[in-house]
């Protein structure tokens, strides 16, 4: 019995999206593993997202942390106390040629 053209996509899309996670570089601080790529966005996100006072005087958090298009993996980092200072230094990390795994902070690189 053959399988359907669909369950074989399927499987090939499952199969690239592990190959995909097995292949990233993760940053590893304060407790979070967040990967390279989400923490490059970072900065996108703060240009597209201007300081909101009303968010700031509301609460604790940077206010990329109430950006819909943050990524996954950075949102726990929101829940913390030090969410600004592990943004901060998760941005100072992904500068430092971490695909290259120069800082002991990443894993994963090639």
């Amino acid at each position: 019995m053959r399988g359907s053209p669909v369950s074989g996509l399927l499987s090939s899309v499952v199969l690239l999206l592990l190959l995909q996670d097995a292949r990233s570089v993760y940053i590893r601080h304060q407790g979070f593993q967040v990967q390279l790529e989400s923490v490059k966005k970072l900065s996108d996100l703060e240009g597209q997202w201007g300081p909101n006072p009303r968010l700031q005087t509301q609460s604790f958090v940077p206010s990329m942390c109430h950006h819909p298009a943050l990524p996954p993996d950075l949102q726990p980092v929101c829940a913390s106390k030090e969410a600004a200072s592990i943004f901060q230094a998760l941005k100072s990390i992904a500068k430092d040629d971490c695909e290259l795994c120069v800082n002991v902070a990443c894993t994963g690189c090639l």
